[in-house]
């Protein structure tokens, strides 16, 4: 009997080991660019777990919503609102966040604007990536409401990028983003930006787990990024996200948004 439990574990593994894992990213860029930035991360957790990981990536935060809510991805990395939402809709836990920073939206103007006080974007259009993109979006969309009274025209353009060539090249008064996303642009385009308003701040985004993969496979990619993050050799390859200083994430790092009305301004798809 002992040698057939034996038997029947080293299949178990084997077939574990063999399953491929999905893991959804939210586009905060183009889909050549989370490539660049994710690929590399995910084959050294594979080679450091034995687990094989897809990555998978959509053009669209709408298109990104849709999937995780159907459960689609077995891993992802999405906005602090999306992990509350995720943990309503399938029980997404969180695994892995940055902690060495908290995520704040950035409100940008364009340098020659002559615009330096939130009053004077009173139904102004104003640029932003998607309704249900957190910092970028969101989290403004509540502030410059609940917070300033104040009533604007929302365009969004899709991605983080789009809004800050949209407000440099004046087809928007002002655009949301992340002080992340803002550095990350060209100089020339950053040079052409002034941050008009920063949001009230979170824990930054997690890296979640569907419930459906077993807690060993949870644990073994947790622990392969903690590592990966004290690695002299391998922590570049969190940069890019950019997580600093991975730790562990909870439920109760994010739960304090459900207090800030951003339920209300969530679109549902």
């Amino acid at each position: 009997m002992k040698y057939l439990v034996a038997i029947l574990c080293l299949v178990q593994s084997s077939w574990l080991l063999a399953q491929e894992y999905t893991f959804g990213v939210v586009p905060q860029y183009e889909p050549q660019k989370l490539i660049e930035i994710w690929q590399p991360l995910l084959e050294q957790v594979s080679e450091q777990t034995g687990v094989k990981i897809k990555l998978v990536t959509v053009e669209s935060i709408p298109v990104f919503e849709q999937a995780f809510a159907n459960g689609e991805y077995d891993f992802a990395y999405m906005n602090p609102w999306h992990s509350v939402i995720a943990y309503e809709k399938q029980g997404y836990l969180p695994l892995i966040k940055d902690a060495s920073r908290k995520l704040q939206g950035v409100l940008v103007v364009n340098k020659d604007s002559g615009i330096t006080e939130l009053s004077q974007l009173e139904g102004a259009e104003i640029a932003f990536p998607a309704p249900n993109a957190l910092g970028a979006s969101l989290l403004m969309r509540v502030d410059l409401a609940q917070l300033y009274g104040l009533t604007i025209k929302p365009v969004y353009v899709q991605t983080h990028s789009s809004v800050y060539l949209n407000v440099a090249l004046n087809s928007t008064k002002a655009g949301g983003g992340v002080l992340g996303t803002l550095k990350q642009q060209p100089q020339n385009l950053q040079d052409k930006l002034n941050i008009l308003y920063r949001t009230r701040e979170i824990s930054r985004h997690p890296i979640v787990a569907h419930p459906n993969v077993l807690p060993k496979i949870q644990l073994q990619v947790q622990q392969a990024i903690l590592d990966i993050g004290q690695s002299e050799e391998h922590k570049h390859l969190l940069a890019g996200i950019p997580i600093i200083k991975p730790s562990i994430a909870t439920l109760a790092d994010y739960q304090q948004l459900t207090q800030w009305g951003l339920r209300s301004f969530y679109v549902e798809n």
